[in-house]
């Protein structure tokens, strides 16, 4: 368990502080993984949206009745009804986000170092630089350094909303450092280091220093079947799909997004 934000979650897909993968024992009910569901409440928890929704939010208001529910916004994206269709948010819900999305970004785009300011503030005690940049470059799918708010909210709905195949081939994205179609060992253990480093102080106890590389070598191992040195995403998804551990795991990213 780490703790984020003042509450205890899951962490999944770091294992507990010794490296060790979670225990078949906390998989609920009958053992198989089954897909979140998101409460307004829980949508909240998101880092993301508790950023732009942060900025909207009177501060004298008791807002845990109705996380999103906002007054009329004034300024509204063009192809909001297209928006609603590619998305899985409500249309409340993405006037709700533009909103904030707007007040924070008076530019409509958001840029990395955006993306490093909004994580060192959800995690003051570890070191979120890392991990915001290659979640920023999983958002800026064209690599033209910015995001707007299309991508950003589509790319929220498919994190929060979307649906297994969907958050998987996301997941590929994030872990595919340079966009070739393939992960590597390096790519993997990149990525597991950035979040020890940005949740490590929050576990107890301590983590060792090597549980990342431990944990890494044993998720690869299991995802390159065919020992070619890479993971391709059809491996990547048929290994996480058969293997209750790593499934459960992927819901690490609904705690650190």
């Amino acid at each position: 368990m780490q703790q984020v934000d003042g509450k205890m979650v899951d962490g999944g897909m770091l294992g507990d502080a010794n490296g060790v993968e979670p225990a078949p024992g906390r998989v609920k009910n009958s053992g198989k993984w089954q897909k979140p569901r998101f409460s307004r409440k829980a949508l909240m928890k998101c880092c993301l949206v508790k950023w732009i929704i942060a900025s909207t939010q009177p501060q004298d208001k008791d807002s845990s009745d109705s996380d999103l529910e906002l007054s009329t916004v004034r300024h509204q994206p063009e192809g909001l009804d297209q928006l609603q269709a590619q998305t899985k948010f409500t249309r409340k819900e993405l006037q709700s986000l533009y909103r904030g999305f707007k007040n924070e970004c008076p530019s409509g785009l958001v840029d990395e170092e955006t993306f490093k300011s909004i994580y060192s503030q959800f995690f003051p005690q570890g070191d979120a630089t890392t991990y915001a940049h290659f979640l920023f470059n999983a958002f800026d799918m064209d690599r033209s350094g910015s995001i707007r708010f299309e991508d950003f909210v589509i790319g929220l709905s498919v994190l929060l909303r979307g649906s297994v195949t969907e958050k998987l081939n996301w997941a590929f994205n994030l872990y595919d450092i340079n966009k070739d179609g393939y992960i590597t060992k390096e790519e993997m253990l990149a990525i597991m280091k950035s979040i020890y480093d940005m949740m490590g102080r929050y576990t107890y106890p301590c983590v060792r220093d090597d549980a990342p590389s431990e944990h890494v070598d044993k998720f690869f191992q299991k995802m390159d079947r065919n020992r070619d040195g890479v993971v391709t995403i059809e491996e990547f998804i048929e290994t996480c799909q058969k293997d209750e551990n790593i499934m459960n795991s992927m819901q690490l990213f609904e705690n650190v997004i």
